[in-house]
């Protein structure tokens, strides 16, 4: 009987050894691939300068205010935050409008001295290394409403174009 059972077990693994022995393959690689393309995104907050008082504070003292540029760029990725003149500008200078003959001259620059003013140009636009990652970061707009200026009542605004190349 032991006999029989060693032979039956023999038997019946020998479709396995035969299916192992007769088994084949072949194999082949497969290329994946992507790109990552540099991509920016901007946002900004308003430049809110307050109340200007042209008789008593204002008078010999220029008024300042801040506002935000939020720039999000691909890891990697270099590039330049400009402002334009605004939508009220006299050639380059920067101008809120009350009404069509009445403006408040200001201008905002890229640093807290407010001594370099940002524009939109290849030399005066905001240079910004590369993103060490794609997290937002922000940038200061320093504005500054001159002294001195023979203002009308009311309330005066212009609109600027924050633009970031890359």
């Amino acid at each position: 009987m032991r006999r029989i059972l060693i032979l039956a077990a023999g038997l019946a693994a020998l479709p396995v050894l035969y299916a192992t022995l007769d088994a084949q393959s072949s194999t082949a690689s497969m290329t994946v691939s992507a790109s990552v393309n540099k991509n920016c995104t901007i946002t900004t907050s308003p430049v809110s300068f307050g109340a200007y008082d042209p008789v008593a504070a204002n008078a010999t003292a220029p008024l300042d205010g801040t506002g935000t540029v939020t720039v999000a760029c691909t890891k990697g990725a270099v590039a330049k935050i400009g402002l334009n003149a605004g939508s009220n500008a006299q050639g380059t200078t920067r101008r809120m409008s009350q009404s069509a003959s009445a403006f408040l001259t200001y201008e905002i620059y890229s640093d807290a001295a407010h001594t370099v003013v940002w524009g939109n140009g290849t030399t005066d636009s905001l240079d910004i290394p590369a993103a060490p990652n794609k997290n937002p970061r922000n940038y200061t707009a320093y504005g500054r409403v001159a002294s001195a200026q023979d203002a009308t009542v009311g309330a005066y605004t212009d609109t600027v174009v924050a633009t970031v190349n890359f």
